[in-house]
């Protein structure tokens, strides 16, 4: 069946950023990617977002003014200004929230002070946004706890107007950030009702309320990213302090993991490379590619080294600590290391070092330049990605996309989307080990390098396997909406 005999829905996203008007993470690209793919599949789709002074001034000066009203905000006394200003871009409807005293400042994010109020308004003036327009939707899709009072504003404060009709989705991209304050200061600027800072709803500890763990208490669904980040949020080890609480609403939980744009991410048409390829002459370019790469990072130029990539935020959860272990033994002459990104300092220092320690054989670009991330995924042979955790992790659907073999650690949604080669078979899609240790890293590495120099044929076969892979929106997309139809049975 076609996408348009589907049944039509219609969903409110609402979060705090967006590519490409605001973007820290993952979040922004699912904000963008996700909406633009759900319309594709017939659903009419709205996203709410802040109206930042931070957003660039091409996109405000586009902005159409959509009305404005006053709302009364908690228990401040206090009626605040509303307006709503509004973008259109490929179908996708953008309602940004006008407030120039919540959401001024270079940056969306402050700190928790500042935070707690601009997301207990951002929270409720979504909802009064969507009863001011008069557009209902089926689903309204919250997205972390910025977003994590909504369902609890849609069945108590709005629980009696128009917007009640829709049900919640709540999607855990990060589960570490959590929006906790002391319950006074929640209580003030959200106006919720005394029964919901009970401990099985907003209540934490003694004196707090965590406004993410309201939002899993009364979303009608819970979605993550990948499906081994779903069952893992519910053990100690993963669930940030909210494991018992996901365990009790695991009825509700579904993983569906991201996808990547095939727009933004695709070896044939990206404006970033120096040599285009896909699928049918990926053989014959892609060692043009690394040798374009070795040339532009003073690397030794020889398309016979083995190269492995590396792009990340240099922190602990990415598994940083392991690669910095295992580098001196992977340095054999046959290898060479391309870093890319920025972090914690002990990290940018070490491998600034051992760029020095091994002239042309280690690159460590200390920068976030996406240009050359897409250069380095053409460029590199294999890509590592041995995190400590990863909801859902993109880094190694882009390398599957242009060719490159991931090396990953078996959590999240790197377990989800990383089959493990298996040389009996000749199947999988990358190289994999399984507990958090630089041994089996290293293991890891050695097992690729000697099928790579042993083994090319099969190599090669892998490399196509991994190109012609859907790790598209339009698989994920089509998951979502099967919930949407799932919640709304009519």
């Amino acid at each position: 069946m076609s996408n348009f005999d589907s049944p039509r829905r219609s969903v409110a996203f609402i979060g705090s950023e967006c590519h490409p008007f605001v973007k820290t993470g993952g979040l922004g690209d699912v904000m963008y990617a996700l909406p633009r793919e759900l319309v594709n599949l017939n659903c009419d789709v709205r996203v709410i977002l802040p109206r930042y002074e931070c957003i660039p001034a091409k996109y405000q000066e586009k902005m159409v003014y959509r009305g404005e009203f006053y709302m009364d905000l908690g228990h401040t006394g206090r009626n605040v200004y509303i307006g709503i200003m509004e973008y259109i871009e490929d179908g996708v409807v953008y309602d940004f929230i006008d407030n120039q005293e919540f959401f001024s400042g270079a940056k969306p994010y402050t700190n928790l002070v500042d935070d707690i109020p601009k997301y207990c308004l951002f929270g409720k003036a979504a909802l009064a946004v969507l009863n001011y327009l008069d557009w209902i939707p089926d689903i309204i899709h919250c997205h972390d706890w910025q977003a994590g009072l909504i369902p609890l504003y849609l069945r108590t404060t709005f629980a009696t107007t128009p917007v009640a009709r829709a049900k919640s989705v709540i999607t855990i991209h990060n589960l570490r950030f959590q929006g906790i304050y002391n319950i006074p200061t929640i209580k003030y600027w959200s106006g919720l009702p005394d029964f919901l800072f009970d401990g099985s709803i907003l209540k934490q500890g003694q004196d707090d309320a965590n406004m993410f763990k309201g939002g899993l208490a009364y979303a009608d669904r819970i979605t993550t990213v990948s499906n081994t980040y779903a069952q893992e949020i519910q053990t100690a080890e993963y669930g940030e302090n909210l494991d018992g609480h996901l365990r009790y609403h695991n009825t509700k939980l579904r993983g569906i993991v991201n996808g990547i744009d095939y727009g933004m991410w695709d070896p044939a048409t990206d404006k970033a490379l120096t040599v285009n390829y896909d699928i049918s002459n990926v053989l014959e370019k892609k060692p043009e590619a690394k040798i374009a790469l070795q040339q532009e990072l003073g690397l030794a130029v020889d398309p016979g080294k083995y190269v492995i990539g590396l792009i990340s935020r240099l922190t602990d959860q990415k598994g940083l600590d392991l690669v910095n272990a295992v580098i001196p033994e992977l340095m054999d002459g046959n290898t060479q290391i391309v870093v890319l990104g920025t972090g914690d300092k002990v990290y940018e220092d070490s491998f600034r070092a051992y760029e020095t320690a091994y002239p042309g054989q280690f690159a460590a670009c200390i920068q976030y330049d996406e240009a050359r991330a897409h250069r380095i995924y053409a460029g590199a042979d294999s890509l590592l990605v041995p995190s400590r955790f990863e909801p859902c992790g993109l880094t190694q659907l882009n390398a599957m996309h242009y060719g490159t073999v991931p090396i990953v650690r078996e959590t999240g949604g790197l377990k989800d989307t990383v089959e493990p080669y298996n040389q009996y078979y000749l199947s999988g899609n990358g190289f994999t080990f399984d507990r958090y240790d630089a041994g089996l890293l290293l293991g890891a590495i050695n097992r690729s390098k000697t099928f790579y120099f042993e083994d090319r044929y099969h190599w090669d076969e892998m490399v196509q396997r991994n190109m012609a892979k859907d790790v598209s929106w339009e698989n994920s997309a089509k998951q979502y909406k099967d919930l949407y139809l799932e919640l709304t049975q009519w």
